[in-house]
Formats: C-alpha cells, structure tokens, sequence
C-alpha cells in the first residue's frame, strides 16, 4: 500500500501517510475499503445508475463507535464527506469522488415495542424492512412509498407516506435521534434533550450530522383499501382534472395519488392510486366516485397487506436505471399544468419515465410550518418528473426533454421543493425546499457545523 490522496471538503487534495490509514483501520469494527477492495465497487454503487463516483475511503460501520471514528477522522483530515444508507436518494450525494464515504448500510439492528407502539432502528434499514418487522404486530409507522429506500434520508428530509394525511409524515413521528455531530460526538436529539437540533433534523437533517437511531411513533395499521384505476392518455385531462376535484376534500383516512405510466404493453394511462387506511367498509363508500369515473380500462383496488402497498411502485424504480427527476410543490394542479403534462405524456423518449402527483393534507397540513425543519405544510400537491432510461447514450434526450416540461410546469408551482426530490439544482432550488426556516437553519448550522463538514446534501451555508 501507499499513502493515499484524499480530496477535501475545499476541493483540494491532502495525502494520508499509511502509517495513520493503518490506525484508522484498527480503530474501526467495519472494514474500511479502497479502490481494489473486494467490497468497494458494491459499497460505492447506489440506485441512481447516473452516478458513477469513486470515494478515497470507504468506511462500512456497524455501530455507533464506527461512525463517530469516520467523522473524526474526516474532521481531522477536512475530508470530504458523503453519507450513505439506502442510497436511494437520486441526487447521488450518498457517494463523493476521492473523499471519504460514511457507509451505514450494515446497521439493520431494530426493536419494536409493541405494547408503548414505538420502534426503534438503525439508518441502514430500509423501508420493506421496517415494515416487516412493525407489522408483525400490526403496526406501522410512515416510510415512505417504495419499499427500497432507505429509511434514513427519507426521515431526515421529511418522509411522505401512504400515512401521512392520518398520522403525519416520518419526521411527525420521530421521538428522538442518537446523532454524531461535526465534532464527532453522539448527542441524543428529542422534545427535551437538544431541542433546536430535534428541530432541525426534522426536515433538514442531511446538514446536522449522521443519525446512527431512529426512534420512531408506530400506529395500529391493519389491511388498507388500494390500488390502481387506470384512464387511457386519450382522457388524460378529464382524469387528472377529476382528480383534482376528488383531492380537494377527503377524509384523513384516505390519500389519492396520480400518476403517468407505460403499460407493458405500450400503452400510456393515468393512474388514480387512493389509499384507504382505516375500516374497510367506510374506504368502499369513499373510493367509490374515483371508481365510478370514467370508463377506466383496469381497477386493481382491493383490501390489500399494508405491506403490499408500500411495495405497488417497487417494480417501476429498479435500482440501477439511469434516473433524473423535476419536482415542485402546489397548493393546486392548475388547468396549464395538467395540460401540459398530458401534451408531453404522449412524446415521453422512455417507457420507463413516469409523472406522480403525491398529494396529503390532514395530520400533515395541520402542524405548524415552522414546528419543524419542513415548511411546506400548505401545500398539499408534489409534482414529479420521474424520467428514467436504461443506455448512457440517451441521456442528454431525456434530461432535455424533462428540463423542457418542467419549465412549462414552473409557472404554475409554488417557490418551494420537497428536499427529497430535488438532484443537483444550484442553491436557490435548495433554500425553496427550507422555506421560511432557512435564517433559522443557517445560524443552527453555524453552531453545530460551522466548517460544513456535511456538505454533501441539499446545503445549508453556515452564516
């Protein structure tokens, strides 16, 4: 072995001797790995196929001990630092280029309680594996919407979920945190110890450190009344306007998404996806108009598993398609807005390219926007472009074509992002997504980051 490069969260490069790397190693439970390693390449390789980085240092922790030895060392050597738990996150930021990658996914450790209805893990599991273990005792707790994400980066930017109108989003029912700060101290975070950090990481948490446990509110959560009703493209306009109107009032208990989709059998739908979670027999009478709409062409809503509709778009994001996303948030999908995403639904340049419109109101529009790190609580719609393609020649065609779209859908969104959608998109885009609370996060990032070690996020610039 020789000494090692390792690039700097400046952008220059810094040689480690062996002699310390040698130490470093020592400290640590996991392996630390390098270009050559046996494990590296499938360290280093994340859902997005886009992304194609090859970090100077790997470290694959197993506790707690691991992580704040990672974050030392980085802060000794001003390392680069990028983090990685599901790694599902499309922006990449998991994985950096010649610095040193905080790997978590071999933490899996969980503990549900049942009879107190908390569950508590580590930011290497992901959603279907939360699940498994929570509704073992008829339990859930919100993770997202497709099972293969990793439960760490979802939480720590907000946490949509099949749950949300009901129970609220993932970071509204966070407990606490055990998180390993810039300094390389574990610090718990809750309602009464480190309060304004608790704050932050619910919805900022990517900037405050590595979360090493999650503590979470779990909710009795039985079979769930879900599915499909597909429209062909052909009535795209009256399908997305009904859903509009269906939107505007619903129960807590119900949350209706849309979407646009290819069928295998090439054909282009739009997709009403209502979620019932509560009683069965009240979800018929509630879906019942969406079911009743239109001349729909399948309806696949049946009382299913939670867990089987935790997993309904698994098979649509496989890990290592080439993907990039555009994304804003709404108070209403305006007439121009639908418009113009049927219009380019019909020329979309990949069957693997998608639209969703991601809707909650309820539990998560009734929390206060500056109660946590997440603002945007008055808003109800997320409007992504899901663009997504299997050859690295036809990239440029699809990032054009999605750009292209999303600068009709701009107009007619707020200022505002949800953080967990957004790619590499400049500053602004990443302030829209802190709102209101971003002088709030700035100076709490100059008391608990203040070299912005994590950097490798949508950033917040210590003041």
């Amino acid at each position: 072995m020789t000494d090692l490069a390792i690039r700097t969260i400046h952008g220059t490069d810094a040689v480690i001797e062996e002699k310390e790397l040698q130490q470093f190693a020592s400290s640590l439970r996991g392996p630390l790995l390098r270009l050559g390693d046996a494990a590296y390449d499938d360290a280093r390789i994340i859902w997005n196929g886009m992304i194609d980085r090859r970090p100077a240092l790997v470290v694959g922790c197993t506790g707690a001990a691991d992580v704040m030895a990672a974050v030392r060392f980085a802060g000794e050597h001003d390392a680069l630092v990028s983090i990685k738990g599901g790694g599902h996150n499309v922006s990449g930021k998991a994985v950096c280029d010649a610095g040193l990658m905080i790997d978590l996914s071999r933490m899996k450790s969980i503990r549900v309680q049942p009879a107190a209805k908390i569950v508590r893990a580590e930011p290497g599991m992901i959603g279907a594996e939360l699940d498994r273990e929570t509704q073992a005792f008829q339990l859930a707790t919100p993770v997202g919407t497709v099972s293969t994400t990793g439960i760490a980066g979802l939480t720590l930017g907000g946490g949509q979920s099949w749950l949300a109108s009901k129970h609220g989003m993932a970071i509204d029912n966070l407990r606490s945190v055990d998180i390993v700060t810039a300094d390389g101290q574990l610090r718990i975070a809750s309602a009464t110890a480190n309060q304004d950090l608790f704050w932050a990481v619910r919805g900022a948490g990517h900037n405050f450190g590595v979360v090493t446990s999650f503590e979470y509110q779990a909710h009795d959560v039985g079979p769930v009344l879900g599915g499909l009703v597909l429209h062909p493209i052909a009535h795209g306009r009256e399908a997305l306007s009904f859903y509009r109107e269906f939107t505007a009032d619903q129960p807590d208990h119900l949350q209706t998404w849309a979407g646009i989709l290819t069928l295998p059998d090439g054909n282009v739908v739009v997709a009403l996806i209502p979620c019932y979670v509560g009683p069965l027999d009240e979800g018929e009478r509630a879906i019942a108009p969406l079911r009743r709409f239109g001349s729909p062409v399948a309806d696949t809503v049946a009382p299913i598993p939670y867990v089987a509709m935790q997993q309904l778009f698994d098979p649509a994001f496989p890990a290592g398609r080439h993907n990039y996303w555009k994304s804003g948030l709404a108070s209403r999908l305006s007439d121009e807005l639908i418009d113009a995403t049927v219009e380019y639904a019909q020329k979309m340049p990949s069957p693997h390219t998608a639209f969703l419109f991601a809707e909650m109101h309820g539990a998560y529009s009734r929390i206060d926007n500056t109660a946590t790190a997440y603002f945007h609580r008055d808003l109800q719609y997320d409007a992504i472009i899901l663009s997504g393609w299997t050859e690295l020649a036809d990239a440029q065609r699809n990032i054009d074509w999605t750009r292209e779209l999303f600068a009709m859908w701009e107009p007619h969104l707020a200022r505002a992002a949800y953080v967990n959608d957004l790619g590499e998109e400049g500053e602004d885009r990443a302030r829209s997504a802190y709102g209101d609370n971003y002088l709030r996060l700035a100076a709490l990032k100059t008391q608990y980051d203040p070299r912005n070690l994590f950097r490798l996020n949508q950033n917040i610039q210590p003041m």
